[in-house]
């Protein structure tokens, strides 16, 4: 029988406004540059004050991973919640643009639709700064428990698992998943969420996950170790596939026991290196469910993530499909 959808995806669901300030932006008010962290609702608002003119697009960690298998060809379906405001339109509106069903209901009342207040420095790097709002309110009731069974992966992110109600929602799509033999990919998503979630993580990852996604920090920070070759050797000690990425230099997927290494891609200028390792995951599954082998999905990876450092935003502006056809075929 032929899926549903390729794959499943259960994140947090918000509009990113992007603006570009020097770092004393940040340092002035003793946010760490590179970072993300999670802010409440008088905070947001003070700094969305204080910056610059702002691009408002629609984000979230895996919202942009499936927004970008839907541009490589694939058939996906996201769950996440937002408000029934003006933000929650936008962004239901541009994921299904993207070609991703989206059917989950916004919230009447209550906290708004989150946001991420980002800061892109010249040299591209980018600062989070997260307002979650409605995304906390999803909950296992969103969940339609046959479009779980029916996908071929089940996606989760990581910044999603600190709420309760929502991590016992990707818990209840876990055992669906499973009780249909469907795979279930999962992305470390930020230090921060490893360092909040070490042992439930670690415990994903002993029986519940195929695959992982997570960056050389992330990975480091899982097991407490500065040695990047350390984490691989206790990765490696896991049955699922482990796909460490490593920013300019490219990506490990480890399977088996064994290392494919990868080169990253070139690119001219980083413009914004929001979205990047979401990018990358939607590449790479997307590249999976076309059947390529895993150093060719971890290269297709690398193309996409390439493409979405090179402009403003987390979604793909350029077509993929023919990226990807003039690297690889």
């Amino acid at each position: 029988m032929t899926a549903r959808h390729h794959v499943i995806a259960i994140g947090n669901a918000l509009v990113d406004v992007i603006t570009s300030a020097p770092p004393e932006f940040l340092a002035e008010r003793s946010i760490a540059k590179g970072s993300m962290r999670l802010i409440p609702a008088e905070e947001a608002e003070t700094l969305y004050a204080a910056m610059g003119p702002g691009r408002e697009i629609s984000g979230g960690s895996a919202a942009n991973t499936v927004a970008g298998m839907a541009a490589l060809g694939a058939r996906p379906a996201f769950v996440g919640r937002v408000a029934a405001d003006q933000l929650g339109g936008v962004f239901a509106h541009d994921i299904r643009a993207a070609g991703v069903e989206f059917t989950t209901a916004p919230s009447a009342g209550g906290a708004p639709t989150g946001r991420c207040l980002i800061v892109v420095t010249p040299d591209g790097d980018r600062t989070m700064n997260t307002y979650l709002g409605a995304c906390q309110e999803l909950s296992e009731a969103d969940l339609d428990p046959a479009s779980v069974a029916a996908a071929e992966i089940l996606y989760l992110e990581g910044y999603l698992w600190d709420p309760p109600a929502p991590r016992a929602a990707m818990k209840k799509a876990i055992a669906v998943a499973r009780a249909n033999h469907r795979k279930i990919a999962f992305t470390l998503s930020d230090v921060f969420c490893v360092e909040g979630h070490r042992a439930d993580f670690q415990d994903l990852l002993a029986g519940h996950v195929d695959l992982m996604f997570g960056n050389e920090h992330e990975v480091c920070a899982l097991y407490q170790t500065q040695s990047l070759d350390e984490a691989m050797a206790e990765l490696a000690k896991h049955a699922c596939i482990a796909v460490v990425t490593r920013s300019s230099q490219g990506a490990i997927v480890l399977e088996g026991g064994r290392r494919h290494i990868v080169a990253g891609e070139q690119v001219a200028k980083v413009v914004d290196s929001t979205g990047a390792g979401d990018m990358f995951a939607g590449g790479f599954m997307a590249a999976m469910i076309e059947g390529r082998s895993l150093p060719d999905c971890a290269r297709v990876g690398c193309i996409t993530a390439a493409e979405v450092i090179s402009h403003y935003g987390a979604r793909p502006e350029a077509d993929l499909k023919a990226l990807v056809k003039a690297r690889l075929g």
